[in-house]
This record gives structure tokens, C-alpha cells and sequence, in this order.
């Protein structure tokens, strides 16, 4: 019969000690007054009983009934797990075999892996889950790239043909020759065929089921309330699957960005909890686009888990200082607009939405257009449909017919975010706008990296976790 233990690394008065007791050692053989020895080899140690063994169990009483007892304190033993704390103790017939735990052992080994790369000046593999257009991509890696830390995608995951093309045309610094690239659900990836160990996962999860919009439109998913994000038939379990490619690919940081309401849901409490218990660290953060010096105002959730080990990042005090004004010096809407003919059909009189609104209002409603003169210094937040032309998003309207408006156009609407204009080029409008719509303003998660690139570039950051 065999008995496996997972246990922690005690301590006792300041000294490291290994402690085993009851029925689990005895019907091994492991009785009281038995002897045992002790051989200590490259990160294993076994104990075998010997009848003139060095050392011997002892004993505790409980309700008049002896217990064993393995106390060691030997200070080879615990120089050779001085820098665990998890072990795993597999218990035969006689014998005892000791080893750190692989969630310490695969703890220390991406550590070590990161450290080795930063030292040599080798790039940082990326892992890109729900790639999309490769916007939030083109931010971190040019945040880190400001930090003097190398990036480049080992593998991506995107469902979206069109936006995976897009991205591999328009983000061509992100990639490299043995990149692999997967269009297909993620949900549908092999993990079984070893993918590639990498330094860094980036993800967006769909927020499909978690945000407003989202939740106002199933209302028959669960609850009252709008029901569960997990109950959205094509979102709601890919957090699971996220954290299928984190259990394999071993990164030693990740990067997740959502909406707000995701930190409130059972996946995010989910993919906490099984994070905490692989050896990360986890900061979350709603971050702002307005304080970051960009024209949308635009909130995220930011969660960034790091392996133990490596400190020195702060999410909280991540900022915009020195101040970066928006793209081309903006300082209110008009500055980035461009100069579209007053005759141009994209000025239209959009009567069927200016109905809706007095519908709205009349019922009780809150929703108004948002009309835009330009003289604003902020305007909502832009979505993937933005180009189906729905009331709540921003129009412009016309300098000279205020029954008329027009929308943003696909470079405006990069110019709002703070996404360089390359990153859609020769997307058309409706596709442009998809990316941008569903992707992150710029500015905001290019500092995050920026910031977490500055902790990375100072080897004191990297050190052993039981240090």
C-alpha cells in the first residue's frame, strides 16, 4: 500500500524539521521504537528502517494510545530543502521518500527561467490567449520594450480569423519566425502536445457574460439579478480553460484585463484561488483611461500575478507621471478629428435613433445619445458594435445641422484610445472597429508593463522564494 503527503516544511525554535505521524507511517511499518536510516541525495531524501539504524521513532500518547513519530531535524536534510516549503512524502512498505512538491519545484523553475533570460538579455516568451487584434499585445510589449525588457509571442490563441490576420500584418514586432500561431477556439487546444514553457501569459478574457450590457441582454441565464457570468453559453467557462494553459505553460507573470464587474465574479474568484494555490502573488486594479491622459473613459479591470519570488511591482501605484497627453498633444475631442467634407455621406440624420431616445425618455429610461460638438474632454466608451450605430455611443455631430452626426472614423476612434493608427491599417471600418471596440486604451496597459518591466530589469528583484 502507498501513502502520498503533501505537508509543509516544519519548524521548530528556528530550526527546519520534518514531522510524520500516526496510522499512515505505522501500517507502513514505522512503529514505535523501530530504527531507520537516513540517506540524503540531490534534492531526495529516503528513510529506510534498518534494525541498526541511526536514528528512531518515537512516540506520542493520545487517549492512551500510542502514536509514531518521525522528528528530524537533521541539517543535511533541511539544507537540502532550504529553499521549499511544500514537500511531498511518498510512503511504501519500510521506506520513505522525500521531495519538494511540484508546485514548488515548477515555482522555482520558472523563476529561474526568468531570471536567466533577463540576465542574458533574451527576449521574454508571451503567451496571447484571446489574442484578438493584438492590441493589448502591442501594449505590453512596447511598455516593456520602454523598460528594456525584449518580448516576443511564442504562441497565440485567437478564434477570429479576420483579427488574427489583421494583427500578424499590422503588429509584425510581436512575432517571430517560430511564433505558433492557433485560429481556433481555445477551448478545442491540444495542451497535450507540450506546448512551449513561456515567461509571460496575456490575456483578455471575453467579458461577455460578466458585463452590463451582456448581463442586461440574458436575463433568463440564472438569476433575477441578470444571472451568472458562468452561465453564458460561449464565455462563461473559459476561464477553466484559461487556467488549463497557465497549469501547463508554467509563466512566471500574467496579465489579465477585463471589465470592472469581472473582480465580482465566481471565475475571477476561481482563477484567484487556483493561482494562489500554483505560487503567485496576485494585485488587482480598476484602472481609468482618463487619468492615463486618453479621451475615452474607459474603466478596466487589471489583474497581474506573478510567481513568488519576484517583487518590487506595485499595481497600485502605476500612473500616468509624468503626465502623457493624449495622441497628437489632444486636449479635447475637436484636436483629433479629422477634417470630414460637410457634404460626406458619413453625415446622416439618424432619425430612427433620435426616436428611440424620445422613446426612451418618455418611458423612463436613461439612455441618451451621446452627441459630441468636440469641445469635450472626455467621451464614453466605444464597443465592439460601434459601428452598427447604437444610441448610447459617441457621434459627432455636424458643425452646421445639429440633426445631423456622423460617427467616429476608424483612425478618430485609434486617436480616443491612444492605439497606434498601424495597428488597423487596411482593416475595414466595421472590422477596425470590432478590434478597437473589444481591445484596451493604449496608454494605460503600455505603463502597466512599463512599470512592471522597471521592476523586472533589477536582479535583486529575482530571488529564491524562501529566501
Amino acid at each position: 500500500m502507498t501513502t502520498i503527503v503533501n505537508t509543509k516544511l516544519g519548524e521548530n525554535r528556528g530550526k527546519k524539521r520534518i514531522w510524520l505521524e500516526g496510522a499512515k507511517i505505522a501500517r507502513e511499518g514505522y512503529r514505535v521504537g523501530q530504527r531507520f536510516d537516513i540517506q540524503v541525495s540531490h534534492e531526495k531524501v529516503t528513510m529506510t528502517l534498518n534494525e541498526v539504524g541511526q536514528y528512531k521513532v518515537s512516540k506520542r500518547t493520545r487517549k492512551e494510545e500510542e502514536m509514531p513519530i518521525i522528528d528530524v531535524n537533521n541539517a543535511e536534510i533541511t539544507d537540502t530543502f532550504a529553499n521549499t516549503l511544500l514537500l511531498r512524502v511518498v510512503i511504501n512498505r519500510g521506506t520513505i521518500v522525500i521531495t519538494s512538491h511540484h508546485q514548488q519545484t515548477r515555482a522555482q523553475e520558472r523563476l529561474d527561467r526568468l531570471s536567466a533570460k533577463i540576465k542574458e538579455g533574451t527576449p521574454l516568451d508571451v503567451c496571447s490567449l484571446f489574442h484578438g487584434g493584438g492590441i493589448l499585445d502591442k501594449a505590453i510589449h512596447h511598455g516593456l520594450a520602454n523598460a528594456g525588457i525584449k518580448t516576443t509571442i511564442a504562441l497565440a490563441v485567437e478564434l477570429e480569423s479576420k483579427y488574427l490576420e489583421s494583427s500578424l500584418r499590422n503588429n509584425t514586432e510581436l512575432w517571430n519566425p517560430k511564433s505558433i500561431v492557433i485560429h481556433a477556439p481555445i477551448e478545442s487546444v491540444d495542451l497535450s502536445r507540450t506546448p512551449p514553457q513561456v515567461d509571460i501569459v496575456v490575456a483578455g478574457i471575453p467579458c461577455t457574460g460578466a458585463s452590463k450590457a451582456g448581463r442586461s441582454k440574458n436575463q433568463n441565464w440564472g438569476d433575477t439579478a441578470g444571472g451568472f457570468a458562468e452561465s453564458h453559453s460561449s464565455a462563461g467557462a473559459l476561464f477553466f480553460n484559461f487556467l488549463q494553459f497557465i497549469t501547463v505553460l508554467n509563466p512566471s507573470i500574467i496579465v489579465i484585463e477585463n471589465v470592472p464587474e469581472y473582480q465580482n465574479t465566481a471565475s475571477m474568484e476561481v482563477i484567484a484561488s487556483v493561482l494562489t494555490s500554483l505560487k503567485y502573488t496576485i494585485q488587482m486594479r480598476v484602472l481609468d483611461s482618463s487619468e492615463f491622459g486618453v479621451l475615452e473613459k474607459r474603466k478596466r479591470l487589471c489583474v497581474v500575478a506573478m510567481t513568488e519570488g519576484l517583487e518590487g511591482f506595485d499595481l497600485g501605484s502605476v500612473s500616468s507621471e509624468p503626465k502623457q497627453p493624449p495622441a497628437q498633444g489632444a486636449q479635447k475631442v475637436k484636436h483629433i478629428l479629422d477634417d470630414i467634407d460637410l457634404e460626406s455621406p458619413r453625415w446622416k440624420e439618424f432619425d430612427y435613433l433620435r426616436i428611440k431616445q424620445e422613446r426612451d425618455i418618455a418611458a423612463g429610461k436613461g439612455f441618451k445619445r451621446q452627441l459630441i460638438t468636440g469641445e469635450e474632454t472626455h467621451l464614453g466608451t466605444i464597443g465592439k458594435d460601434y459601428a452598427k450605430c447604437r444610441s448610447t455611443e459617441p457621434f459627432i455631430v455636424h458643425p452646421h445641422n445639429s440633426n445631423k452626426s456622423r460617427l467616429l472614423t476608424p483612425v478618430e476612434h485609434c486617436r480616443v484610445k491612444g492605439v497606434p493608427v498601424s495597428a488597423i491599417a487596411g482593416e475595414s471600418d466595421t472590422t477596425a472597429h470590432q478590434i478597437l471596440g473589444q481591445s484596451v486604451c493604449f496608454p494605460v496597459f503600455e505603463q502597466v508593463a512599463f512599470s512592471l518591466g522597471f521592476s523586472l530589469s533589477g536582479q535583486s528583484t529575482l530571488r529564491s522564494q524562501a529566501a
